[in-house]
């Protein structure tokens, strides 16, 4: 007997998979993605690194290991990131004072230009995304992601 669809693909059993969070979250998560990519190649730029300048946006001076744990990145990917926004002018590294191998990171002021206009996008992407949705299952959509994100 074939399961219900349930956002796969018609005629495949997905069996216990149906029953798994962490399988239904990567499901709406590419579909989230799917919505948002038009956005975000049109901006030459990809969801992790859009992350990046949004956190620095809103924390200035932050150092490269904050933004990194808050967005859940490791070191190497972090240095990367950096590199790649700093090559595009968008972001900038400077010597934090208390440690010559710690970065505080802040938008130039192209990266403030940047942000301001893909931010507009983006946010209409997401709308889009979530249409399917009413006002107050949006909120109880982010308060349960919230609560998952504190689970230990």
């Amino acid at each position: 007997m074939v399961a219900e669809k349930k956002g796969g693909v018609s005629g495949i059993n997905y069996g216990v998979l149906n029953e798994l969070a962490g399988f239904r979250l990567r499901r709406a998560q590419l579909v989230a993605y799917g919505f948002s990519s038009e956005g975000f190649s049109s901006f030459g730029i990809t969801p992790g690194l859009f992350g990046v300048l949004e956190i620095v946006r809103k924390n200035p001076g932050l150092t490269q290991t904050a933004v990194g744990q808050a967005l859940g990145s490791d070191r190497s990917a972090m240095v990367s990131a950096i590199d790649k926004l700093e090559k595009r002018n968008l972001i900038k590294r400077s010597h934090t004072g208390f440690d010559r191998r710690s970065y505080a990171l802040y938008l130039t002021c192209d990266g403030e230009e940047f942000v301001a206009k893909a931010e507009k996008s983006f946010r209409e992407s997401n709308s889009d995304f979530l249409s399917v949705l009413s006002f107050e299952e949006c909120e109880l959509l982010f308060d349960f992601l919230e609560r998952l994100t504190r689970v230990e």
